[in-house]
């Protein structure tokens, strides 16, 4: 087992930044991509970014490409999501989630562990 706990969530002006962290503990050896997903009040959850867990290889979106970086601190078991140029669009609630497999970096249902989510919300 893997337990996830998100932090960082907040409101923030259009045009702002924040920083997400995720908190990994338990079976972290077992982890193959740390990944971050957000959800829109009624719309799917959807892939933001992903790292590979022991080589640092990361994948984003299209949509946050060039805005987000995604790092992560093996010492403290800990990913964080940075996000620049923040979007009206951007608001959702963010999830951190863990894969033990590398298949398919950005599907939901490929991901083993899920935080419980932190609320990130852009104001105009």
């Amino acid at each position: 087992q893997v337990q996830l706990v998100e932090s960082g969530g907040g409101l923030v002006q259009a045009g702002g930044s924040l920083r997400l962290s995720c908190a990994a503990s338990g079976r972290t050896f077992s982890t193959y991509y740390m990944g971050w997903f957000r959800q829109a009040p009624g719309k799917e959850r959807e892939f933001v970014a992903a790292i590979v867990w022991s080589g640092g290889s990361t994948y984003y979106a299209d949509s946050v490409k060039g805005r987000s970086t995604i790092s992560r601190d093996n010492a403290k078991n800990t990913v964080y999501l940075q996000m620049n140029s923040l979007k009206l669009e951007d608001t959702a609630v963010y999830y951190c989630a863990a894969a033990t497999r590398g298949y398919r970096v950005a599907v939901v249902t490929d991901y083993d562990y899920w935080g419980q989510g932190t609320q990130v919300t852009v104001s105009s």
